[in-house]
């Protein structure tokens, strides 16, 4: 989406400032980012991401919204931390209106707004080195590691079941680590 430069906004809406020292870790000399061309700017007039910290509080809501409604399309926001994930240890308190996707459902509802392509990078906080391949995979640098895969277990016979079992328990009886009194039982 962004072929050069990402330019990113650093909003904090809630936070306990773990995640915070985390993105500022990645800029300084040891990580070193900008030599990949990312920087952080000072107004979301100015950006193409926002690196959003933090459970959004009510208290922040409109803060939020009119800083992602700042920054020009097209634009991405990442999600950086537990918090902003899912709302973390503070999902239900009063204060909170949640994660990123309780944001979405706002932005959708009340405002028509249709939310941006999000980057979800989890962790409490989440390493440096997480955070950089999030914000590489959002620069369109690298393709996500993981995709989503169904595996749909064949359907065993009771018979079949109960056999496999019973050869595993003849198994384990030949080891020296066999509980003699194990019972499988089946709920």
């Amino acid at each position: 989406m962004i072929k050069k430069s990402l330019w990113v906004f650093h909003l904090n809406s809630g936070s306990c400032n773990g995640c915070d020292i985390e993105v500022l870790n990645i800029f300084a000399p040891r990580n070193d980012v900008e030599r990949l061309g990312i920087k952080l700017v000072g107004s979301p007039r100015h950006a193409d991401a926002i690196a959003l910290t933090g459970p959004i509080t009510r208290e922040c809501l409109p803060k939020v919204i009119d800083a992602l409604t700042a920054v020009p399309d097209p634009k991405v926001v990442l999600a950086i931390g537990a918090c902003a994930c899912g709302g973390g240890i503070w999902y239900d308190t009063y204060s909170v209106i949640g994660g990123v996707k309780e944001l979405y459902k706002i932005l959708r509802e009340e405002y028509n707004i249709e939310p941006p392509a999000t980057v979800f990078i989890p962790g409490c906080p989440p390493k440096p080195e997480a955070i950089i391949y999030g914000v590489a995979v959002a620069r369109g640098m690298l393709e996500k590691k993981q995709r989503k895969q169904v595996y749909i277990e064949p359907e065993e016979s009771v018979a079949e079941e109960k056999a496999r079992l019973e050869s595993l328990l003849m198994e384990a009886e030949k080891t020296r680590h066999f509980l003699p009194k194990l019972e499988v039982r089946r709920v």
